[in-house]
């Protein structure tokens, strides 16, 4: 039987799940708004069908649901725009969620309703769902921002021009030593923060807050976008491909001064909010342009997942869980990784393309809100809610 308190939070993200749905025009929620990001309505329809495999197929022997499905919510069985227009309406698709998911709650409530089986124990298996399911709800928000960015109003005026700020040096310093990362077998933990390790790291200082709106906008107008030494030969051919010329979700109004569109529209930056809607890419070219700075910000690179680790469970830096903030290090295995519940979990991403992400974002949950949680991303990707931290060499 599974924990009331967990059950509750899994009820919880099932409705709100199902409330974004109704936010959309139901001739939008099957719809594509982003390179890169499906329809609402498949994240919905994808998270059902992890449940139902998971619950059903595998616990309990009975794949008759699944098999059903199994084209349109399996990744890469078919194109996604094919997977997209499979969809059923967005009424037969909520009612279909709802039934299933209200049964899966019922399961796990009811001794006995399942059977035993080792990936039960602990509730690990129950952690991981609610915990992916929490992933796609992300998600899903992105997806709406991503419909927010081609619909807003154009006639916005900004308030309070966001003025450039130089970056600055504060931060917390860290001695040369041998620490733990990762997760103490906690049963909630992926198998990607397993099993806990010990690693020795120089002595390093790491920026007490992420890079800030108004020191990306220094960024910006040092030509950050058009000066080719701050890129490496993967960023210059994305610069050429996408043509960028500031944050995702950033815009300029009639005067030209910048302004953000968010998920409930345009509104005015903050110059102290850190940056966000950036993909690995800028974060590098911005690190090597911060060190090109000299002075105070010689030697700055980005952030690597154990330094920000180690910085966090300290409580040495300020603004973690703001956004998501790029690391330098590919996303790996630990030593001796297993995977759970399957290889393709976290496996698929181990491929040195997908770069690690640590924090969290102001829409991340509750429960992926750890030091140990460890997030990835392909260095293109902007929609991920992400910024970055810099690090220094040592005083």
């Amino acid at each position: 039987m599974t924990p009331p308190e967990l059950l509750a939070q899994l009820s919880g993200l099932h409705e709100r799940t199902r409330d974004l749905l109704r936010s959309l025009p139901a001739g939008e929620v099957n719809r594509r708004f982003a390179p890169g990001l499906a329809a609402l309505g498949w994240y919905l329809g994808r998270a059902v069908y992890r449940e139902t495999y998971w619950l059903r197929e595998v616990l309990a022997g009975d794949s008759d649901l699944t098999a059903r499905v199994r084209q349109t919510f399996t990744p890469g069985a078919l194109d996604l725009d094919d997977q997209c227009a499979a969809l059923p309406p967005p009424d037969h698709l909520a009612n279909w969620a709802r039934e299933i998911q209200d049964e899966h709650l019922r399961r796990l409530a009811t001794p006995g309703a399942l059977p035993e089986h080792p990936l039960l124990d602990g509730h690990r298996l129950t952690w991981f769902l609610l915990q992916e399911l929490a992933r796609d709800y992300e998600t899903m928000l992105a997806v709406l921002h991503a419909r927010q960015l081609g619909q807003h109003d154009p006639h916005y005026r900004v308030a309070v021009p966001l003025p450039p700020q130089r970056p600055g040096p504060e931060a917390a310093t860290i001695v040369q030593g041998h620490f733990r990362v990762g997760s103490r077998n906690e049963p909630f933990a992926y198998d990607n923060e397993l099993p806990p390790q010990a690693v020795e790291l120089a002595g390093f200082r790491i920026a007490r807050r992420p890079v800030s709106n108004a020191e990306y906008l220094a960024f910006i107008e040092a030509d950050g976008y058009q000066t080719p030494e701050h890129w490496d030969e993967d960023g210059r051919g994305w610069l050429a491909d996408r043509r960028p010329e500031a944050p995702l979700h950033w815009r300029r109004d009639a005067q030209g001064q910048w302004y953000a569109v968010g998920l409930n529209g345009p509104a005015d930056l903050a110059p102290e909010e850190p940056v966000s809607g950036i993909g690995r890419h800028e974060a590098q070219a911005f690190a090597r342009w911060a060190a090109g700075l000299g002075g105070a910000m010689a030697g700055a690179v980005l952030q690597h997942e154990y330094q920000w680790e180690i910085a966090a469970r300290a409580g040495l830096i300020e603004g973690a869980g703001r956004v998501w903030e790029w690391c330098s290090n590919p996303f790996h295995p630990y030593p001796e990784f297993v995977p759970f519940p399957d290889a393709e979990v976290s496996q698929a991403a181990f491929d040195a393309r997908h770069f690690s992400l640590r924090g969290a974002c102001l829409h991340t949950q509750r429960c992926l809100r750890r030091a140990s949680f460890r997030a990835w991303g392909l260095p293109e990707e902007r929609h991920r809610y992400s910024g970055l931290r810099l690090v220094l060499p040592p005083a």
